[in-house]
């Protein structure tokens, strides 16, 4: 790996935690120094990891030197003693004093409790959302764009937003209630399953899938299901989820680094053990009357992975957890989902009636989904012409060359849904 694409590696997975950590340590309000500190710190170790060579504990490295730059930053701008002699004694000059204490324990508590201090209930969801996936998860702007179907300029005005927000009322790390979780964990929940999603099926031009952002995910989730505060059902059922669809990754490429459909698997490669771990979380989930988007979507994921093979598949099953996820959370996206599934059960016709009247929003209708499950239908019901409109812009709006060649493949051979 070259020292560059080091350096974003560190990025991807250091970003949030340095500030989570940084933001305990000297109050929310801080936020947009505490970014700026250490996007420094990771320049300063772009030219520095290029011509010295990586240091014996990179991360490290990167804390102090993120942890040195606000400092500095803070004496600068505020002159606030107090906040200096809170941190004075934190300061860390050397590799063996502190690092290793932020990274094997405080981060596991920190990057969570982050989590739940930008989900303040007088933030907008869409800006909570924008804020975590940009400051928390290291997502840059155009994929949090694509996760979320709108434009780039409106993310820039959510981030703002969110920003602003902790400016006027910044909740020191720690002071937050049970309560006040309690009420901001579905939006928590929300954004790990954004950070799970974005590996599984990644908006990078270079990685079809990034199944570190998924191990972190998880991680995060088992963290959160652990404690109190996480211990619903909601959260259980989230788990599930990520663990039967991390079961199938492995099986998800070709040997380029290509996707894969899923009738083209290998189903031999299935992590079996993740699968049983994830039925675990799915029936823990089920205590209870809570029934959330996550039991749904975990059903679904569950028939893929217990079926025998893709012909096998329960679809009629699968077609009832979709119509039970567009009554708990009424979506676009679902409604397409659920009209995929039906045209694998009663055929590509009923699968184009789910949808026959139906105006997409604006950011779905100029998604490459949209255009991709039209253009399959009617392929399949043999409307040439029309099949032949969508599948031309499925192809010109796919956000990767991953995307676009498994449409591809999937649009232009005769190879059922």
């Amino acid at each position: 790996m070259t020292t560059p694409k080091l350096v974003e590696h560190f990025f991807r997975h250091e970003y949030g935690r340095l500030v989570a950590v940084l933001s305990r340590r000297v109050g929310a309000q801080y936020i947009e120094v505490i970014e700026d500190a250490v996007q420094s710190a990771v320049m300063t170790a772009l030219e520095s990891w290029t011509i010295a060579g990586l240091p014996d504990n990179p991360s490290a490295w990167l804390f102090r030197v993120a942890h040195n730059n606000l400092m500095g930053e803070l004496r600068q701008r505020t002159r606030r003693r107090r906040i200096l002699e809170e941190n004075a004694k934190e300061d860390i000059d050397t590799p063996e004093n502190g690092p290793g204490v932020f990274l094997a324990g405080e981060v596991r508590d920190n990057l969570l409790q982050m989590l739940f201090v930008c989900c303040d209930e007088a933030i907008p969801v869409e800006s909570q959302l924008v804020f975590a996936l940009k400051t928390l998860c290291g997502f840059d702007i155009r994929e949090i764009a694509l996760r979320l179907f709108t434009s780039e300029a409106n993310v820039y005005k959510r981030l703002g937003r969110a920003r602003s927000r902790l400016r006027e009322l910044p909740p020191r790390l720690g002071e937050l209630t049970g309560k006040q979780c309690s009420a901001r964990l579905p939006a928590v929940n929300k954004i790990l399953y954004l950070l799970f999603t974005e590996g599984y099926l990644s908006s990078d031009a270079e990685m079809a899938i990034r199944r570190e952002l998924c191990d972190e995910a998880i991680r995060l989730a088992a963290i959160l299901a652990a404690h109190p505060v996480g211990q619903a059902p909601e959260t259980f059922a989230l788990l599930a989820l990520m663990h039967l669809h991390a079961a199938r990754m492995t099986a998800r490429l070709n040997r380029s680094g290509g996707l894969l459909l899923l009738e083209e698997q290998d189903r031999e490669l299935w992590d079996r053990q993740q699968i049983q771990i994830g039925l675990e979380w799915l029936a823990k989930s089920a205590q209870g009357d809570a029934f959330s988007r996550y039991h749904a979507e975990a059903g679904i994921a569950a028939e893929h992975c217990l079926a025998p093979s893709f012909q096998e598949t329960r679809w009629d099953k699968v077609v009832e957890c979709y119509s039970l996820l567009e009554r708990i959370a009424p979506s676009a996206i679902h409604k397409l989902n659920r009209a995929v599934a039906v045209g694998e059960w009663q055929g590509p016709a009923a699968g184009l009636a789910v949808l026959k009247g139906f105006e997409p929003p604006t950011g779905l209708a100029r998604s490459y989904l949209w255009a991709a499950v039209l253009a399959d239908l009617h392929r399949r019901c043999g409307n040439t012409q029309t099949a032949k409109r969508y599948r031309d812009v499925a192809f010109k709006s796919a956000p990767t060359p991953a995307v676009k060649e498994l449409l591809q493949r999937r649009l232009r051979t005769g190879s059922p849904g």
